[in-house]
């Protein structure tokens, strides 16, 4: 009977153990978070908690196997279904030698929160492209037509003129570190860090790399093209933006009459859409200009939440990394970004676990391709600081 007892107590205590696990795990924030969500398919999820697992200990080759199980699984679940076009698309695994693709979700809200972060996102054309061969067709000359009677012959009209876009590719990643510790605690939230942690990072290389990268491993920046003229559209090459002069050899203009020049200097089409991009410092010498003739400042904050701050009657978005005022510069752009400028992004993220480099801390390498090009040189108009 003694015996009989212990035994029991024995599983007893184990159930409790048990009990005590699945509270715990049950309690880490996000738990409730790895259900089906976002349009998720069952692979996906599946594939999400195996990956989840596979971060916190891929030395365990049962959870590195269900991960590459799990991929596989839904590397063809998607192949099997033509109407598929998410991420899940390129999905392989590779183990240790280049760790897994992201899992769908988690890409998604690293993308989302990156647009969040960074500002010419926000603006700009942004494709999906399954190769770094990608390029658009921009109709720069315009077709031609004549009016007709009745009865009158058909005549040929001009055809229009195509200029090729190809945007300039590189690789952005991210690279941030856990302690092993920290993994191993139920309560660290890994897919929020690894969410937050890489957002931010890859949001501020490309936020850079947009405003002025040179094309080399990186994209091409909407000031890295040929030097802006001061040409009108009717007699510029396509591929250079205009600028206005600020009438100052080094500093901003003297008179908001510029700010209206470089206005109407575009296009009524692109108007409509047209925000002026700058720094913070810049911006702070822009809220100081007033009307001459009501003597009312011409920046007006955003009276609801979300609507953002307008100057001259357009809305205003902070760039860090336009140029400060200085002779020669550009701090300042004004244009209708989406048809202005491209951001390529390749299909996937891949991440590779790195726990041998620095002793005590999990590095975690998560990395993308990303692509930008000037897209339409009409549609953006550039303040630059010079007399003429």
């Amino acid at each position: 009977k003694l015996a009989k007892m212990d035994e029991h107590i024995g599983s007893l205590t184990e159930m409790k153990s048990n009990l005590e696990k699945m509270e715990t795990k049950l309690s880490r924030p996000g738990a409730f978070s790895n259900g089906k969500d976002d349009g998720e398919t069952k692979e996906s999820v599946e594939y999400r908690h195996a990956f989840l697992d596979w971060v916190r200990a891929p030395s365990d080759n049962d959870r590195q196997q269900k991960a590459a199980q799990a991929a596989k699984a839904l590397e063809a679940k998607s192949r099997a279904d033509s109407r598929e076009t998410r991420s899940a698309q390129v999905i392989t695994s590779t183990g240790a030698a280049g760790g897994f693709a992201l899992p769908e979700q988690i890409e998604r809200q690293i993308a989302r929160l990156s647009v969040d972060i960074s500002p010419i996102r926000q603006l700009a054309t942004v494709r999906l492209v399954g190769t770094s061969d990608y390029k658009e067709l921009i109709d720069v000359g315009g077709g031609a037509f004549e009016w007709l009677g009745e009865g009158d012959t058909r005549n040929q009209t001009n055809t229009p003129d195509l200029a090729e876009v190809a945007p300039t590719f590189g690789m952005a990643s991210a690279k941030p570190q856990a302690t092993e510790e920290s993994l191993d605690d139920l309560f660290f939230n890994v897919e929020d860090w690894l969410i937050t942690s890489a957002a931010e990072a890859i949001a501020a290389g490309e936020g850079a790399a947009f405003v002025s990268g040179n094309g080399t491993k990186k994209p091409t920046g909407f000031l890295s093209g040929p030097a802006p003229l001061s040409t009108a559209d009717s007699s510029r090459a396509f591929g250079t933006l205009q600028y206005i002069a600020s009438a100052q050899a080094a500093a901003m203009p003297t008179t908001p009459d510029t700010f209206y020049d470089i206005v109407y200097s575009l296009r009524a089409r692109y108007r409509r859409n047209a925000t002026w991009v700058t720094s913070k410092l810049v911006l702070a010498a822009m809220r100081k200009y007033k009307e001459a003739t009501t003597n009312a400042y011409m920046w007006q904050p955003g009276l609801a939440a979300g609507q953002p701050d307008m100057f001259a009657g357009y809305p205003v978005v902070e760039a860090e990394d336009m140029p400060a005022v200085g002779a020669g510069t550009f701090p300042l752009a004004f244009g209708d970004f989406k048809e202005g400028y491209l951001i390529a992004d390749r299909v996937g993220m891949r991440i590779t676990r790195d726990e041998i480099t620095t002793p005590g801390f999990v590095k975690f390498y998560i990395r993308k391709r990303v692509g930008g090009k000037l897209r339409n040189t009409q549609a953006i108009k550039l303040l630059k600081i010079a007399a003429s």
